[in-house]
């Protein structure tokens, strides 16, 4: 427990001061990187496919996803060019998947190429709206909805599970993890988002801030955290592991870190571009 602290008291200020401090582009060279990260984990790591071309070719298809996000939000190259780049960018990776399962037909399972589609797109894409918010106007504040909405809710799940947890969740999946946490996690996720909403009012500047929104925010992200992190934990599960690597002491690797970050990160940037909670 201590080193997961530490950890977080170390990589967590760190993370968001780069995520702050660094351009757009920053922001999605450092995800893209995350996402490579990601798919070796996805599927090296847990054994689904220790195929080395196919590894690298999502990987590399996982960035090329990640930096789309942020040609998309900086608006760079027209929409035309967007949707015809990443028309062309599914249909060379798709190829590429279908000729190593005709090569590999004996070997190769069609359910680990599934994996590879998860990893190299749906991931990505998912963790590509924190590029996409950090590219909105006002995005260095926006971005940080997607952080706290997780995050909070994670750390308010597992200190109120640990304080007053008797009633297991998930006890096949996540054994850990009790309603009475989970209870605690949307309360502490609410008061979190109310609370931001607050701050950026009273010292950012921020004119419009709407409480009811915010809370929204808090409540809905408190559900999508559980869902990120317990979907990535069935997969542990079915595998035989604990986590999907040891990059961050006593956190895992980056798929065991950005879980919950997965589900939270769209449902920002969903609720951001519908029911603004704040507004310069």
């Amino acid at each position: 427990m201590l080193v997961r602290i530490l950890a977080a008291a170390v990589g967590l200020p760190l993370l968001l001061a780069i995520v702050l401090l660094l351009p757009p582009i920053g922001t999605a060279i450092l995800f893209a990187l995350a996402c490579m990260i990601g798919a070796y984990e996805m599927l090296w790591r847990t054994g689904i496919l220790k195929h080395k071309r196919i590894v690298a070719c999502t990987a590399l298809m996982a960035a090329a996803v990640v930096m789309w996000s942020w040609l998309r939000a900086c608006a760079i190259v027209s929409e035309n060019t967007l949707w015809l780049s990443a028309l062309i960018g599914l249909f060379v990776y798709a190829s590429v998947l279908f000729c190593e399962l005709l090569a590999g037909h004996t070997e190769l399972k069609f359910t680990a190429l599934c994996a590879s589609l998860f990893s190299g797109i749906v991931y990505p894409f998912l963790i590509g709206s924190l590029v996409r918010l950090r590219g909105m106007e006002n995005g260095e504040y926006y971005i940080l909805v997607a952080f706290i909405i997780s995050m909070v809710a994670d750390s308010g799940a597992y200190f109120a599970g640990r304080a007053f947890g008797k009633h297991k969740l998930a006890p096949v999946v996540s054994p850990k993890k009790t309603v009475e946490g989970a209870i605690g996690g949307v309360i502490v996720n609410m008061l979190g988002m109310a609370l931001y909403a607050f701050l950026l009012s009273r010292f950012f500047g921020f004119t419009q801030v709407n409480y009811f929104y915010a809370v929204i925010y808090g409540f809905v992200g408190a559900f999508g955290s559980m869902l990120g992190d317990l979907t990535l934990s069935v997969v542990k599960r079915q595998v035989g592991i604990k986590d999907y690597g040891n990059l961050i002491p006593g956190h895992g690797g980056i798929l065991d870190r950005f879980d919950s970050t997965m589900i939270c990160a769209p449902i920002a940037e969903i609720l951001i571009l519908l029911i603004p909670f704040a507004v310069k």
